[in-house]
């Protein structure tokens, strides 16, 4: 009987959707996140997940794909923050707050002034249970681009982020590597759009870098064990919200920040309390 419950949510069409396109976008939200936790990036991140509303709106306004609108606008606000930086006295973080913040205010506004046949709730929280083939196939085509460009380029992004003035000192190129960085930012939030919406995408982009930076030193195990997280908090977090009937991506987006604390808690705690005691052996 367990067995068969176990089993029992993949007997529906919507939910096996649901699995597949979870399990598409761990890849990039995941390779993502360890480069945005490594370069100090997860603000950046949250400030484009907000910014491409306005850019959502005007595609549904005069008709156009919605992907185009929300790239346009996060580039924009990628580009802006940059500029805004560069001619200021204003720090960069000061500078995406108030960008974001703006844009966000601003799709709101378009949102309430236009008719459109989107619903807000969706674009903000996400409905991994409506997906449909092309959802998908648009998962898999930018998933497809965002591991083809960290797998050419994962040595210059790794060189780039930890150290940028050596990076240019090396004749890399720097400009190409932080704008495609930024498209790939974009992409990932269009990708994550029908699935969890904008406000809880920045926690796949933010929390699976997160938990794998406490549990390696390295990038090339980072990056492993921040893909294994995302997929076993997609599973679960679906699972669950289908046997407790709540919401998929937030529940998702709680099985992430409760694995964070968890190795948090076994890190900084019960790890130095065996290191303590075992030195304490010792003597």
């Amino acid at each position: 009987m367990a067995f068969e419950e176990f089993f029992m949510p993949l007997r529906f069409i919507f939910m096996q959707k649901a699995f597949l396109i979870a399990i598409i976008l761990s890849f990039p939200t995941a390779i993502l996140s360890c480069f945005l936790i490594i370069k100090g990036w997860a603000l950046m991140g949250d400030a484009i997940s907000h910014a491409v509303l306005p850019g959502i709106v005007i595609a549904y306004i005069v008709g156009i794909p919605v992907l185009i609108g929300a790239f346009i606008a996060g580039m924009l606000c990628a580009w802006g923050t940059g500029f805004f930086s560069d001619n200021t006295r204003i720090k960069e973080d000061t500078i995406m707050g108030i960008i974001f913040s703006g844009m966000f205010g601003l799709g709101i506004v378009l949102f309430v002034a236009f008719d459109t046949t989107a619903h807000l709730e969706h674009i903000l929280f996400g409905n991994i249970l409506g997906i449909d083939k092309s959802d998908i196939l648009t998962a898999l085509i930018i998933t497809f681009i965002i591991v083809l460009f960290f797998t050419i380029f994962w040595r210059d992004l790794m060189l780039l982020s930890f150290d940028p003035i050596q990076a240019k000192a090396l004749a890399l190129p720097t400009g190409f590597l932080h704008y495609g960085l930024l498209a790939a930012l974009s992409l990932v939030i269009i990708a994550t759009l029908k699935a969890v919406g904008l406000i809880l995408a920045i926690g796949l982009l933010i929390i699976p870098g997160a938990i794998a930076f406490l549990l390696s030193k390295r990038l090339s195990s980072m990056l492993i064990i921040s893909v294994f997280v995302n997929i076993c908090a997609m599973i679960i977090g679906l699972y669950l919200s289908f046997y407790i009937d709540s919401a998929p991506a937030p529940t998702i987006i709680i099985v992430l920040t409760g694995m964070f604390f968890l190795v948090f808690l076994r890190k900084n705690f019960i790890d130095k309390k065996n290191v303590n005691i075992f030195i304490s052996g010792a003597k």
